[in-house]
């Protein structure tokens, strides 16, 4: 077993593969308290929001790390309210700063798993950042692609707050699946004013609020940040976005990414986009 991720490219296909040996010895759940609430072994201080790198990191050189987004073990992201969430903005877009400015740091991942079905081993509310020393391949593609937001989602349009709006997307490959983004190009965190930081902070409370009430049960669900790679290149293209996914098909039922889709990479959604987002808009509080 490697002692430090390896990391290695599929001679065929040119996939990237983290060989992460070392995070087996990871606890799955804390036998001695929540590491993440004040007094814990990750936040000895009382504290608003804190990082800390990962003690079993995916990548080697301090390039992981996790956000907890607030002390209190039993909230959701949008109980936080506005203050709240644009606390964990801030802290995203400094980390992303400060990572960003490192040679060894081409592109900053900002993400969440939320819910043991998606692999979160700790019920805390927190989130990770990851520093990859290269742009992957599918940020890549979306560049290469210039990514730009639906202008006029129509029945998909699930809400709007300000500059923000959340909607489904055409083709999501997972069951329910929201794309949020500015409706004016901002490259990236740091680049987002604070207008479109607070703007940004209530669609998050909104959208997270109604993905909880969708089944009455808190919804696992996967999170992650598109925006412009830190290699010192150009990319005029670069429009900051977020994709929200979860694995369920219905309350409690996951949908499995089956052989055909794995081999081909090409998906078989069993829910319709526009009738999860009709379903969505009807959740206003």
């Amino acid at each position: 077993m490697a002692e430090q991720p390896d990391t290695r490219i599929d001679p065929h296909l040119g996939t990237f593969v983290h060989i992460v040996g070392t995070r087996q010895a990871r606890p799955n759940l804390p036998s001695s308290g929540c590491p993440f609430c004040p007094g814990g072994l990750e936040s000895p201080e009382p504290y608003d929001v804190r990082w800390f790198r990962n003690r079993w990191p995916a990548m080697a050189g301090d390039r992981c790390e996790v956000v907890l987004y607030t002390s209190q073990h039993d909230a959701t992201f949008w109980s936080l309210g506005a203050d709240g969430a644009r606390k964990v903005i801030d802290l995203w877009a400094r980390r992303t700063t400060e990572l960003g400015a490192r040679p060894d740091v081409d592109f900053v991942l900002v993400f969440e798993n939320r819910g043991a079905e998606v692999g979160a081993t700790i019920a805390h509310p927190h989130g990770q950042i990851y520093g990859y020393d290269h742009v992957p391949d599918r940020p890549r593609r979306l560049l290469a692609a210039t990514w730009i937001p639906d202008v006029d989602p129509g029945e998909r349009l699930v809400a709007q707050r300000g500059s923000w709006q959340a909607s489904v997307p055409y083709a999501g490959t997972y069951p329910i699946a929201l794309s949020l983004a500015p409706r004016l190009q901002v490259p990236d965190l740091p680049s987002l004013d604070d207008d479109g930081r607070d703007d940004l902070a209530a669609l998050l409370i909104d959208v997270f609020a109604r993905l909880d009430r969708l089944y009455d049960t808190p919804l696992p669900y996967m999170m992650w940040l598109n925006q412009r790679p830190t290699d010192g290149g150009d990319w005029p293209q670069a429009w900051l976005n977020i994709e929200i996914v979860s694995p369920w098909r219905r309350s409690g039922v996951p949908r499995f990414i089956a052989a055909a889709e794995v081999a081909c990479e090409e998906y078989f959604n069993p829910v319709i986009p526009e009738v999860i987002a009709e379903q969505l808009r009807a959740l206003d509080d």
